[in-house]
């Protein structure tokens, strides 16, 4: 719990809780729940949601959860395991039911992107209550899984779609990851924006760029920000790396590996 009441202290207003599967710890999400002026979005597929959780959830309105989808049911049971698409339904019918504020996580691919951001798929989504979507492109961090990622042409379409929805949609907060960096004024990660927290506290530029040089469980939050890796990385982005609508680290990943070994 103290490294998110000295995140909380710096100012850091939000802590993703991702996995694995971050229901399994209700010990840690017990804890770290009154921690003050701190929002926690926990990506899960659903499947933990249930009676005792609902509960925990009424009492502790910080806590918001993300269930993560692949669109489709089939893409969904692919991924993730058979039934976890009809589970996950029940679960947003549970939060609707007890008026709870929680959201949806889709790992957006060229082969699903039109189906994910068409209204019919969206109008889905708002009928079960969902407030929040959160898009993230997928990085193909395994080999030949390169066809799956966004080209140029791809970016441009999404950005597109993306205002359009908005602008239809008044009631649901939509995010893209890595996209909306870009109007932010460039990759967000090392500090910048936002940094990853591994399981045993290793401080990462970011979940797609597994590299660290220091660990919040030995040295606190505000040390680990200051980490010669993490200047390394701020002061290149200032030296010129753009944004391309992709992920900036994952293009620049040799660099990164160059900056470890330095």
């Amino acid at each position: 719990r103290c490294i998110f009441t000295e995140a909380a202290s710096l100012g850091i207003n939000f802590s993703l809780l991702a996995g694995g599967e971050p229901l399994m710890r209700k010990d840690l999400l017990e804890s770290i729940s009154n921690v003050e002026d701190m929002i926690f979005p926990i990506f899960t597929n659903g499947t933990l949601i249930g009676p005792s959780y609902m509960e925990f959830l009424r009492k502790n309105l910080n806590m918001v959860p993300i269930i993560s989808l692949e669109g489709t049911a089939i893409g969904t049971d692919e991924r993730r395991g058979q039934g976890v698409f009809k589970r996950a339904m029940q679960s947003m019918e549970m939060l609707k039911t007890e008026n709870l504020f929680f959201g949806t996580s889709i790992t957006v691919t060229t082969e699903n992107m039109q189906l994910v951001t068409s209204a019919d798929f969206i109008n889905q989504l708002r009928g079960y209550g969902c407030k929040i979507v959160f898009y993230i492109e997928y990085v193909p961090t395994e080999p030949g899984t390169e066809h799956l990622a966004f080209s140029d042409a791809h970016v441009a379409q999404m950005e597109q779609v993306l205002e359009e929805r908005r602008t239809m949609y008044q009631d649901i907060i939509f995010l893209s990851f890595p996209g909306d960096e870009k109007a932010l004024g460039g990759c967000l990660a090392s500090g910048r924006g936002f940094f990853h927290i591994c399981p045993d506290g290793s401080a990462e530029p970011c979940p797609f760029s597994p590299f660290s040089d220091s660990n919040v469980l030995e040295l606190g939050v505000r040390q680990a920000l200051k980490s010669p890796l993490f200047k390394k990385i701020r002061a290149a982005r200032a030296l010129g790396w753009e944004h391309t609508g992709g992920c900036t680290l994952f293009e620049h990943r040799e660099e990164i590996e160059q900056m470890m070994n330095k």
